[in-house]
């Protein structure tokens, strides 16, 4: 298993080998996926079988599959489980977003590819008998955003005549609760500018009291033809907000009642009997996470989410969707993942933070910027569809 040094290549001469060779396999994509033949000799298999694996590393996924459809070699080659483990690792944090159905298993990355009582030969390929307990090929494919699309679930036939009808038949406008710490912390309110910017999200009504002291209504136009309203929920008032921000101190919670805490230390929750009024008629939920590095209290965010869900009817087919928030985005973080990676909290380890992946509901996370609005339209795109309403 030579090809382990993909992680760390030392040489230069085959790291440029590598380089050079990544043009040529993907001219050789081009020719066979356009129907001309080509015989398995050459340039990429003189190369030792630890420099091609280099390679398949600057590829794309996209790429690597072509590949694996060109020749019974490659299509072996490209499914090895350590190259799309080392994918995983490298490239989750850059995802913007990861839903309920894309996350890949939580189990994924601690699980030993080889374990204690199996020898390096069972690894060989051919081996009927050497079954690995994940697909990291398909966990990846899953999970990246640019390829995930064909794993969403299909839509049962009867929704597609209840779409139908809906469309003969007016209905409501979807209503959800929007709270959480991003919306007090952050140096730049993102409901300030959720209602100050009409070329993203138009405001088709004037705000109005919903709950006395803690939030208001706000209608919205998605895509100039869906309209849905947001209860935006606060933990106390706008003077209290800004003074305990301003001086990074804590304030009482009026959305929630604490009730001590359970046989494992951890924080119990009780909603306000206002608060479990509007969780009963809301058809979703909004959460604004602190996204900034070092902010957010764990135990303390899990628990509140939790009780807000439990208190809800019908709450396991609610949606939930957490806009994982940051103020605003660096030039730099721009330009360089890696910088972008430690400005902000990636969306895997935000859906582990709020312990989403043990939730029975519907949840996404998206990674939103509160000065650009940037990320919130694909967020609220998915709440509307787990609500039934038809997008085209």
């Amino acid at each position: 298993m030579t090809y382990l040094r993909i992680n760390n290549p030392n040489h230069n001469h085959e790291l440029v080998c590598a380089i050079t060779a990544t043009h040529i396999v993907q001219k050789n994509i081009s020719l066979r996926l356009n129907g001309h033949s080509r015989r398995q000799t050459g340039e990429i298999f003189s190369l030792r079988v630890d420099v091609q694996f280099l390679i398949m590393t600057f590829l794309s996924p996209a790429d690597l599959c072509h590949l694996g459809a060109t020749s019974h070699y490659w299509r072996a080659m490209v499914r090895d489980p350590l190259l799309w483990r080392y994918f995983l690792l490298r490239d989750m944090p850059y995802w913007p977003s990861i839903d309920h159905v894309t996350i890949p298993h939580p189990d994924l990355l601690d699980t030993p590819l080889i374990s204690e009582d199996m020898s390096l030969d069972d690894r060989e390929e051919g081996n009927e008998g050497m079954k690995l307990q994940f697909d990291y090929m398909s966990e990846y494919l899953k999970g990246c955003p640019s390829s995930r699309q064909q794993w969403l679930p299909s839509r049962p036939a009867y929704e597609v005549v209840t779409s139908f009808l809906q469309l003969l038949v007016p209905s409501s406008e979807p209503r959800y609760a929007m709270f959480g710490p991003g919306m007090e912390q952050l140096d730049v309110s993102l409901v300030t500018r959720l209602m100050c910017a009409p070329d993203i999200l138009p405001v088709s009504g004037t705000p109005h009291r919903q709950i006395n002291g803690v939030g208001s209504g706000i209608s919205y136009v998605f895509n100039n033809q869906h309209k849905f309203n947001i209860l935006t929920l606060y933990s106390t008032n706008s003077r209290e907000r800004e003074r305990a921000r301003v001086e990074q101190e804590s304030f009482s919670n009026k959305l929630f009642n604490f009730e001590g805490t359970d046989d494992s230390g951890d924080p119990v929750y009780i909603p306000a009997p206002q608060v479990q009024q509007v969780c009963q008629v809301v058809d979703g939920f909004i959460y604004v996470a602190n996204a900034e590095p070092g902010r957010g209290d764990e135990k303390s965010e899990v628990a509140q989410i939790r009780a807000v869900l439990n208190c809800s009817k019908g709450s396991m087919s609610k949606p939930l969707l957490v806009l994982s928030c940051v103020s605003r985005e660096q030039p730099e973080a721009i330009r360089t993942p890696s910088i972008r990676a430690r400005s902000r909290t990636p969306c895997v380890d935000m859906a582990k933070r709020l312990g989403l992946p043990q939730l029975p509901n519907p949840w996404m996370v998206q990674d939103t910027v509160a000065e650009s609005l940037l990320g919130l339209l694909d967020g609220i795109s998915w709440l509307l569809r787990c609500s039934g309403v038809k997008l085209y």
